[in-house]
C-alpha cells in the first residue's frame, strides 16, 4: 500500500495545494513541501528492502475481466529515480516560493508541479506496459501545463505544443514496441 500511496498523494494534495495558495504563498509552499515529504515517508518503511536487494511489489486489482492489476514496483533503480524525483521537486518547490512574483499564481504552478512528480513516479514505479503508458501521457499533459505556465507568452505556449507533441509521439511509439 506504501508505493501506491507514494503515487497517489502529489495527485491528491494538487488541488489542496492550489487552494491554500488563495490564503497565502507560504501556506502553498508548506503544503507543497509537505507533499513530498509524505510521499518520501510511504517510501521509507521500503527503502530498507531495497538496500538490501529485495524489492518490493503492490498489486490492486484494477480490471478483471481484462486481467488488469495495478501493480507497483520498488526496486533499487525505481528508488533512486523516485528519490530523484521528489529531491529535485522539492528544490523546485522551494526555488519558486522566492523566484516567482506576487504577481505569478503559485499555487497553479505547484499544483501543475505535483502532478508531474506523481505522474513521474507512476511512470518508475509502474510494473506493466498499460500502466506505465498511462503515467507517461500524465507526464505528457502535466509537463505541458508546466512549460505552458506563462501562458500569455506566446512562446511559453509554442514550447509546450511541441513538449506535448514530442512526449505523444513518444508514448505511440511506447505502445507500438
Amino acid at each position: 500500500m506504501n508505493l501506491f500511496l507514494a503515487v497517489m498523494t502529489p495527485f491528491l494534495a494538487a488541488p489542496l495545494v492550489a487552494w491554500l495558495a488563495r490564503s497565502s504563498r507560504a501556506r502553498a509552499a508548506w503544503g507543497a513541501g509537505a507533499t513530498v515529504a509524505v510521499a518520501l515517508a510511504w517510501l521509507l518503511p521500503l527503502m530498507v528492502a531495497s538496500f538490501a536487494g529485495r524489492t518490493a511489489l503492490e498489486r490492486w486489482t484494477w480490471l478483471p475481466s481484462a486481467g488488469l492489476d495495478l501493480v507497483f514496483r520498488l526496486d533499487g533503480l525505481g528508488l533512486l529515480f523516485a528519490l530523484l524525483i521528489l529531491g529535485i521537486g522539492a528544490l523546485v518547490i522551494l526555488y519558486a516560493h522566492y523566484y516567482l512574483s506576487a504577481k505569478d499564481s503559485l499555487g497553479r504552478l505547484y499544483a501543475y508541479l505535483l502532478l508531474f512528480m506523481g505522474s513521474m513516479l507512476g511512470v518508475v514505479l509502474s510494473e506493466n506496459l498499460i500502466q506505465l503508458l498511462i503515467f507517461w501521457e500524465l507526464t505528457s499533459l502535466s509537463s505541458y501545463l508546466l512549460i505552458a505556465y506563462w501562458r500569455r507568452n506566446a512562446a511559453a505556449r509554442r514550447g509546450a505544443r511541441m513538449a506535448l507533441a514530442i512526449t505523444g509521439l513518444g508514448g505511440l511509439a511506447l505502445l507500438g514496441g
